[in-house]
């Protein structure tokens, strides 16, 4: 399988990028009825009476009876010096990736071990979270329009690293994916301490990308490439894009307060242009660059 590096921006477009104000600010999670450009908080049946919940949005451009490629995202922990929170409601990738139109955006909930509220760091009952994916994504497809062949999963940090440890975690679960985003960490980049977090245990989770795109976008993501995945080649179609998000932002600026941040996508940038062209060539192509 091939891999690419997609070039970064030289000096003086890094500085046009920091000049340009943000053109997206992410819709604030609310209640009530699913509507086109609204995003709400949603119950899944098996946890009524609980906290346990996961943020639907549906685009502007949405219509009752269409069909609608769907973007499926984790958050990452929280982790206050980026301002993460680890909550569904705050997360802010996938709407940078669509910027709001063509797509259905839900943030799933990582299930906490008492399967009462949603875990904001780590995995809480791991088997619960797996298992309210496997649920729901194909449920809000019924429900709402979307279109069971053309599911993204992305993340950022810890989320991230869900797209393989939760979203490769066993054939049923991998089976609902046509591509991968993934922004800052990667599932056996380093050792954490939760189980399975090394490596070997993420190559065996990695095999069943089963060569379908990945998009690895980071800070540093020439390293991911040059002293890990660039050994894994056979494993799936991976292109990586340096994301360097202290040109793209004058830190601190507006809600970004650190270089590890998941509103990258939310300002104008040829970084976003080249994650956006990946994402179409997925949804419309075959997904080879």
């Amino acid at each position: 399988m091939t891999i690419l590096l997609c070039v970064v921006a030289s000096l003086g477009q890094a500085q046009d990028v920091v000049s340009a104000p943000c053109d997206l600010v992410t819709p604030v999670m609310t209640t009530g009825d699913p509507k086109p450009g609204k995003r709400v908080r949603q119950v899944a049946p098996e946890y009524v009476g609980t906290k346990v919940h996961h943020a639907l949005y549906l685009p502007v451009d949405w219509t009752p009876g269409g069909k609608f490629p769907v973007i499926i995202e984790y958050t990452g922990n929280y982790w206050p010096p980026s301002h993460s929170t680890g909550k569904v409601e705050d997360a802010n990738l996938g709407y940078g990736m669509s910027g709001g139109r063509g797509f259905i955006w839900v943030t799933m909930p990582c299930v906490e071990k008492n399967l009462t509220e949603n875990a904001l760091t780590k995995w809480g009952d791991r088997q619960a979270t797996i298992d309210y994916c496997k649920i729901n994504v194909p449920r809000i497809c019924e429900q709402f329009g979307g279109d069971p062949g053309n599911v993204l999963v992305c993340g950022f940090s810890r989320g991230s690293i869900a797209i393989s440890y939760i979203g490769l975690a066993d054939n049923e679960i991998a089976a609902l994916w046509k591509g991968f985003f993934t922004h800052d960490h990667f599932d056996g980049e380093r050792e954490w301490n939760y189980p399975d977090c090394d490596r070997e245990s993420a190559l065996i989770r990695l095999a069943r990308l089963e060569g379908r795109p990945v998009l690895v976008c980071s800070t540093r993501a020439s390293q991911l490439r040059d002293q890990y995945l660039g050994d894994h080649s056979e494993l799936a179609r991976f292109t990586f894009l340096d994301v360097p998000t202290t040109c793209i932002f004058d830190i601190p600026e507006g809600k970004v307060m650190h270089p590890h941040t998941d509103l990258w996508m939310h300002k104008e940038s040829e970084y976003r242009k080249q994650a956006r062209d990946w994402i179409d060539n997925v949804i419309n192509g075959d997904g080879d660059q």
